[in-house]
């Protein structure tokens, strides 16, 4: 039985006739603020950045087949307004935020990767606090209804998986990348992270319909 929160979902799921004229400044908002990093040629947060946003499809496409595999519910979804719905927990204004996450996050960070806060390496720090304000704002936004949470072990009473999955790998990850030496290796990372996102929407979305 599926739940009533991913049937509402369902209905809309890329759906053409939920586009809004909104998306198109919101587009350029996303190609303006890379276009300046890369202008400055500030590789480690355009890739920082880009890892990010990567690090986001990846979750959504196993919150997908959790859906697929169970026939109850992803582990969240987004049934709300929203002018394209791409997955089932995955709106395009959602899509567009965390495209310029990551190089919000990256700016933030010290220019020393070996600088302590508090006694805690800065990476580790800022990974830590990044995750617990984005889990914060995920808590209110179940509270309106924006994102909804039909399993007990993923709710505002067990944030922690939440924490460790949903967020503090996109930190890590993110950081880890801006950090690499040279922006042939951060091309690499990313091109890798790339590449299974890629190969998992054709695989699981365009060939097996799943997602």
């Amino acid at each position: 039985m599926v739940s009533d929160a991913a049937q509402q979902a369902l209905s809309i799921l890329r759906d053409g006739s939920q586009f809004s004229w909104y998306v198109i400044p919101l587009f350029a908002f996303v190609v303006y603020v890379y276009a300046v990093e890369i202008e400055r040629k500030n590789w480690s947060l355009v890739f920082a950045g880009l890892a990010y946003w990567g690090m986001d499809w990846f979750n959504e496409i196993w919150n997908a087949l959790v859906f697929h595999f169970t026939g109850y519910a992803p582990v969240w979804s987004a049934p709300g307004d929203t002018a394209f719905l791409i997955l089932i927990g995955l709106n395009i204004e959602i899509c567009f935020m965390f495209a310029v996450a990551g190089i919000t996050f990256g700016k933030m960070l010290p220019s020393g990767p070996k600088l302590k806060v508090l006694g805690i390496p800065n990476r580790l720090f800022f990974a830590v606090l990044g995750s617990v304000f984005c889990v914060a704002i995920e808590v209110l936004l179940n509270a309106i209804g924006a994102l909804v949470w039909d399993y007990s072990w993923w709710s505002p009473g067990t944030p922690w998986l939440i924490f460790l999955i949903g967020y503090l790998p996109f930190f890590l990850i993110s950081f880890w990348v801006h950090d690499m030496k040279t922006v042939r290796a951060k091309m690499m990372g990313v091109g890798a992270l790339y590449t299974v996102i890629v190969a998992s929407l054709l695989v699981f979305g365009v060939i097996l319909n799943w997602i």
